[in-house]
């Protein structure tokens, strides 16, 4: 009796090569959905995967100097003016500042201050910022500060190193009877050296002329 050979039926076989097919459709939609988000830069200058922590700058860049605008009095810091120097062994500096200014704050973040005349030291971990990255720091800022307004940053020298200086203006809230408030004037300088960085703001209200002393000041700025 002669052999005969079973027939596969067409659509048996088309069947089968569709759900081949569907199957590796389900595997590349599941390989596209665990793709992770394209990296992102914060506005701190770093790059992350997936999210941007709008956080990180303002961690890293301390608060606009603001006035108080209930001390009225200001005054430019005399010519005879005596000044001492702090010595912050905890976090690893020191600065001149003028003798009987009182002071608030220690370790990593102090200020000293007569009426409407602030300095004030941060210091953080931190390699040198670059100028675009103190640009993006000080817009950050506007969040918590809005009156404030900032000259481009400028890179300049300090005893020789170079830094980062940055020149800007914050308003007061208003004082409670006279509805006036103090408009402060700060030169911010960045310092850095072996991973640690030094935030220096030195504020005056507008019109009054700090400009010898918070010269001495700065140039009186020691890493230990």
């Amino acid at each position: 009796m002669p052999r005969v050979t079973p027939r596969i039926k067409p659509f048996r076989r088309r069947a089968g090569l569709g759900g081949f097919l569907f199957v590796l459709c389900l595997l590349a939609a599941g390989c596209g959905s665990s793709k992770s988000a394209a990296p992102t830069t914060t506005a701190a200058g770093t790059t992350t995967a997936g999210t941007t922590n709008a956080a990180t700058t303002t961690g890293q860049s301390p608060n606009a100097l603001q006035g108080e605008a209930k001390a009225a009095a200001t005054g430019d810091i005399p010519d005879n003016q005596v000044y001492v120097v702090f010595d912050n062994s905890r976090a690893g500096y020191s600065i001149k500042y003028p003798e009987g200014w009182a002071q608030k704050g220690s370790g990593e973040s102090v200020t000293f201050y007569d009426k409407n005349n602030l300095a004030r030291i941060v210091v953080q971990p931190g390699g040198a910022p670059t100028v675009a990255q103190v640009s993006v720091e000080l817009k950050a800022l506007k969040a918590s500060s809005p009156s404030l307004r900032f000259q481009p940053p400028q890179r300049v020298r300090i005893n020789g190193r170079p830094t980062i200086k940055v020149v800007y203006t914050t308003e007061s809230a208003p004082n409670a009877v006279t509805n006036k408030r103090v408009r402060l004037m700060v030169d911010r300088y960045y310092l850095a050296q072996g991973g640690r960085r030094a935030i220096v703001d030195l504020g005056s209200p507008v019109g009054v002329d700090n400009v010898d002393g918070y010269r001495l000041m700065i140039q009186s700025f020691r890493w230990r």
